[in-house]
């Protein structure tokens, strides 16, 4: 995915412009109301709000789409992704796909702590996000059954946590940019390092500053360049200490438009995230896509691998490494894998519950 420098902060937080002039029917937003939704901790909140993005109609087969860390439903229209997709031809054809994606909890127009609680809003985790996406599937939208999930970096984790919880409720499940195993290594050791240094910030005042962070454009700049954007295209980009220099001040140069709150509370739900006690569960045919150049999840560790055996329909798709892909960003481009999404809904079969 080609991103210019000064455009760091989005694609840190998975923020994209939606499509112009696509060719697919215009994106519907609404809201739904989870009541007493109880959360893993066991506290209960009387009212969730969900927020939702949907393209086609409800008559077309349901396709569920879950975003990034710090991301939304609008970030899932970028022409990189949805403009690859969803238009006339393209795999999730938006005449013939009921397309839902709905904001997380803690992001985008859904019940998030700078609405108004700051740290006083529940602590929430994936498996939590995971259950109010199903509740506004079901309960929300009226749907039964899905012909597939698909869902990137946070969104991708996510889909696995849906094929476990609810092997029955979808044909086909494509994780990208994921793990099945434990957040850890690299993965976390990086996001606890931005956490804290944000946390940590005398402007924080545990969590009641008047204006956001001053270190909270270097926390996130630090863990954008170690764990996303490509080896060899950051070799490109900057083969110099001066290119590197011009790189990073560009890139702290740009307006981080997040609120801390809800940024800490976003990047921390993934601290107990572990799908890889249950793989056996999944039964939907499922196509891994990751990028052999994936920062958060390099796949010379052989942990997807061994993860993957344990899968009865599961397949991955490794992205080759080059000056195009951009490591963990690499997915938020659909034409590295069109054509395996195409085939994966010609060959899947129709499953009923």
């Amino acid at each position: 995915m080609k991103t210019s420098c000064a455009a760091l902060a989005a694609i840190l937080l998975s923020i994209a412009m939606p499509a112009m002039a696509a060719d697919y029917p215009a994106p519907k937003q609404g809201d739904w109301i989870a009541k007493d939704f109880k959360l893993h901790t066991g506290e209960t909140m009387p009212e969730l709000k969900l927020h939702y993005t949907t393209v086609g109609e409800p008559s077309g087969q349901p396709v569920l789409v879950l975003h990034g860390t710090g991301g939304s439903g609008a970030s899932m229209l970028s022409p990189a992704f949805a403009g690859e997709l969803f238009g006339p031809g393209q795999p999730l054809d938006a005449s013939k796909y009921y397309i839902i994606i709905p904001d997380a909890i803690g992001h985008g127009k859904s019940s998030k702590p700078s609405d108004g609680m700051k740290t006083s809003f529940p602590k929430y985790n994936y498996d939590d996000m995971v259950e109010a996406q199903h509740r506004l599937v079901k309960e929300g939208l009226g749907v039964k059954h899905l012909r597939l999930v698909i869902g990137n970096s946070m969104g991708g984790m996510q889909t696995w946590l849906w094929g476990e919880k609810y092997p029955r409720e979808m044909d086909a499940l494509v994780p990208m940019a994921s793990q099945p195993t434990e957040m850890a290594s690299r993965n976390w050791m990086m996001r606890r390092i931005m956490l804290d240094t944000i946390s940590n910030d005398p402007d924080y005042n545990g969590g009641n500053y008047t204006s956001q962070p001053r270190m909270m454009k270097y926390a996130i700049t630090a863990y954008g360049i170690a764990s996303i954007g490509g080896t060899l295209a950051y070799q490109q980009q900057a083969p110099t200490a001066a290119k590197a220099d011009k790189i990073v001040d560009e890139r702290l140069a740009t307006p981080i438009t997040s609120d801390a709150n809800d940024f800490l509370y976003q990047w921390g739900s993934s601290q107990d995230y572990n799908a890889g006690d249950k793989l056996e569960q999944i039964e939907a045919t499922l196509l891994l896509i990751n990028s052999a150049d994936d920062e958060r999840n390099p796949p010379e560790t052989g942990i997807t691998d061994a993860a993957m055996k344990r899968v009865k329909n599961g397949k991955l798709y490794l992205i080759p490494a080059s000056t195009e892909t951009r490591g963990h960003g690499t997915t938020g481009n659909a034409k590295f894998y069109v054509e395996q999404i195409r085939q994966l809904l010609q060959t899947a079969p129709q499953r009923t519950m």
